[in-house]
């Protein structure tokens, strides 16, 4: 078949499990029954994905990783070599916790890098970059740069995984623009048409930073960041 996917004759792939088109697995890995792997994903060498776990389409699994029971990843994201899950919070040998399995959600785009270990039960948000040997122990927001063992947030990275440096070139700008045409206007009134979409109220301070590599504008308020599409 056209674009079936690939599997290394040294992998197993349990029967009832979903494989996406495109899709590689290569050697010593193992994929359970009820797992699902989407489309063009490269599971990498020695990778366990277990029963009740949801890979999205396009991700990229590196050597040495185990996607647990109730983990969910979403399209686009990144997993690190030994990067590490959990889906128990306090485990015991002696104790059966199966029932107690808390779902832990990689949304699109993010990044967790190598050797970093995320706690079960927690969100890491779209287009995040987790850094190396972190230990995330709480939500993640959409876009943000965390490092450290606990894991603390030092910064935004834009789609593409660059630093974004905001600027407050246009703070405090009263949002009382009802209608803009964007196209007859500059940055700075675009930006006060997407705030004022999405927090009609906000009066408080506006940043924007620029993607170095795609130039595109993005915009941070209330402590959340967002692509402005104009």
């Amino acid at each position: 078949m056209e674009n079936a996917p690939f599997i290394h004759n040294t992998a197993v792939v349990d029967t009832g499990s979903k494989i996406g088109n495109g899709t590689k697995i290569w050697h010593f890995s193992h994929v359970m029954p009820n797992a699902e792997i989407g489309q063009n994903c490269n599971i990498g060498q020695n990778v366990y994905i277990d029963n009740h776990s949801r890979i999205g389409n396009n991700v990229k699994i590196q050597n040495n990783v185990s996607v647990y029971s109730h983990v969910i990843i979403e399209d686009d994201c990144f997993l690190g070599p030994s990067m590490v899950f959990t889906n128990v919070i306090n485990p015991r040998a002696f104790i059966e916790r199966k029932h107690e399995f808390r779902t832990t959600l990689v949304q699109k785009g993010a990044t967790i890098g190598a050797n970093a270990t995320i706690l079960c039960g927690i969100k890491l948000g779209s287009y995040c970059m987790i850094g190396a040997g972190a230990v995330v122990t709480k939500n993640v927001p959409d876009f943000a740069l965390m490092v450290g063992n606990p894991a603390i947030q030092i910064g935004w990275v834009s789609k593409n995984g660059h630093r974004l440096h905001f600027t407050e070139e246009i703070n405090h700008i009263k949002l009382n623009h009802e209608k803009i045409n964007v196209e007859e206007t500059n940055q700075s009134d675009a930006f006060i048409v997407h705030s004022k979409k999405t927090n009609p109220d906000n009066n408080g301070p506006l940043q924007m930073a620029v993607c170095p590599e795609t130039k595109e504008y993005y915009v941070l308020l209330n402590g959340k960041v967002e692509i402005l599409n104009v």
